[in-house]
């Protein structure tokens, strides 16, 4: 789908919500991401932590280092 097909199909999504509050809660999250700036957060990163959330991404990759959710919410009750 082209940019142009996305911002179409967003616009009638939005146009067919009538509840004001989703409305409200879909404009704050557009805006706040609007005015965010990309890499924002990972330029907070010291370069050890950043290292770190690469090699947590590289592990990701691999199926057998993933836990499935089921495990990791029953061991934190």
């Amino acid at each position: 789908m082209s940019t142009t097909e996305i911002k179409t199909n967003l616009h009638k999504i939005v146009d067919r919500i009538e509840d004001e509050r989703l409305l409200r809660v879909i404009y704050d999250f557009l805006e706040v991401r609007e005015k965010s700036n990309e890499g924002q957060l990972w330029k907070t990163l010291t370069t050890e932590q950043q290292q770190e959330v690469l090699q947590a991404y590289e592990d990701s990759e691999n199926d057998s280092n993933l836990v499935d959710d089921k495990d990791v919410w029953r061991k934190l009750k």
